[in-house]
């Protein structure tokens, strides 16, 4: 087991207290945290980082992506959300297969690794593609499918729902694959998406093989009242009446969800994820994010896919959640740097019950390493402050994900990325918007 120590740093911890820990020394055995303090510890160590009087700090828990949908950036922009989901993603996602995914999802770990990202939660098709890819770069994943179901009720059957089929075979391969680097979530894609039948085996799949669960709720306006106008509930009540919450579960957007919905969520257990620059793009509204807060539901931060966002810059998902919510509550204190950098750590780590998010002994070595020696992040008055207004995923110089450094100094050592985006030119990119001509057409 190699024992590393990380010296010379300035340690955000993540604690409860915020604690920021001057001429720390962090020490990692394995893919685990050993010891935090001021005092150097006893060696040997295997390997001394000298962290440079930077930052160090919990990675950063991406809470709701699409990771293959990297390969879609930008595309079909200036449409609400279901004007681009049904006349331009879902037919051009309809052309997919595993190794265009692949490319997809490649592409989209290089940014995320790159921009401090150790964890994330990810809801797609071709799962197991995603899985593979996401246990080769080392990273932390939740993985589901998104289950949908068009058909009428009477006519579903376990047997022969194509996502029922979908969820078994992801959860049977990969649950637990890599020491718990990948866990398997259930998932419903939405309400307006799915129907009863998938529901309550959904629920009881999550409860037999105690998995957790991943759905979009109340994203828009329209989903949200029509939703109401089937059940007279909302979709967060009318999928709790099947038992939907009944597990570890994390609600994706939430922007239109009412007091009685955040009540509901508070009871259960679920969890937010924030989506700001998603949401904001698409026009689907801002989620009140602080009186949630107020009514005791957990809350994470997720870019959602970079279709919808077009980056997977986690610390600009932090800025805008603060700035939004300060903005539209005339409140500077609505939610507070601490508050924000927490969504992003420790609270997107309880959302997706994981042990990290935290620099304390017991905790999974997710670290990264910020470089405030940049003109940008100087002078810092307040290291909380520099890194929700000021910092970018830019300044990221290490990654360290499961007590292995994936990343340093622009360097990747899990991921080939001129593979990578040779693959992406040059196979998935075709695939999906025809030949060269095309996609030079496209780009100008």
């Amino acid at each position: 087991m190699e024992r590393i120590l990380l010296y010379h740093c300035r340690a955000l911890l993540m604690d409860e207290a915020n604690t920021l820990l001057e001429g720390a020394y962090v020490v990692v055995e394995g893919e685990t945290i050993s010891s935090v303090g001021t005092q150097r510890p006893q060696g040997p160590f295997d390997r001394e980082i000298d962290c440079g009087n930077n930052v160090l700090m919990p990675g950063l828990v991406n809470a709701h992506t699409h990771i293959p949908m990297t390969l879609l950036r930008g595309y079909g922009g200036g449409c609400d959300l279901h004007t681009w989901l049904n006349q331009w993603i879902f037919p051009t996602e309809a052309k997919l297969d595993g190794r265009a995914v692949r490319a997809g999802t490649g592409l989209a770990l290089a940014e995320l690794i790159a921009g401090g990202v150790t964890t994330i939660a990810d809801m797609y098709m071709h799962t197991t593609d995603i899985a593979q890819t996401v246990l080769e770069a080392g990273i932390s994943a939740n993985l589901s499918c998104g289950g949908v179901y068009f058909g009428a009720p009477a006519d579903f059957g376990p047997a022969t729902c194509k996502d029922c089929d979908n969820q078994r075979r992801l959860t049977e391969e990969w649950h637990g694959a890599g020491n718990g680097q990948i866990l398997v979530d259930a998932s419903i894609h939405g309400e307006y998406t799915s129907n009863v039948p998938l529901w309550q085996w959904m629920a009881a799949y999550a409860q037999e093989k105690k998995l957790g669960m991943h759905v979009h709720v109340s994203e828009t306006q329209s989903e949200h009242e029509a939703c109401k106008e089937r059940w007279g509930k909302t979709p967060l009540q009318i999928l709790d009446r099947y038992g939907v919450w009944d597990t570890r579960a994390i609600a994706a957007h939430c922007v239109w969800t009412t007091e009685e919905d955040w009540a509901l969520m508070a009871e259960k257990g679920v969890s937010c994820i924030h989506n700001p620059v998603s949401n904001l793009k698409l026009g689907s509204g801002v989620a009140w994010i602080p009186a949630m807060k107020r009514a005791g539901v957990n809350i994470a931060l997720g870019t959602d896919g970079v279709s919808s966002n077009n980056n997977h810059d986690m610390f600009e998902e932090m800025k805008f959640a603060a700035i939004l919510h300060n903005g539209v509550t005339h409140d500077p204190l609505a939610l507070l740097p601490r508050q924000v950098l927490a969504m992003a750590t420790r609270d997107g780590a309880r959302a997706l019950g994981r042990r990290t998010g935290q620099i304390a002994p017991g905790y999974t070595a997710d670290l990264i390493l910020v470089d405030f020696d940049r003109p940008s992040l100087t002078p810092c008055h307040s290291v909380e402050d520099n890194l929700v207004y000021s910092a970018r995923g830019s300044d990221v110089v290490m990654n360290m994900a499961r007590g292995k450094i994936i990343y340093k100094d622009g360097t990747f050592f899990t991921l080939d990325l001129e593979r990578i985006k040779a693959e992406v030119e040059t196979y998935a990119l075709p695939l999906l918007f025809g030949d060269g001509a095309s996609l030079a057409d496209r780009r100008n």
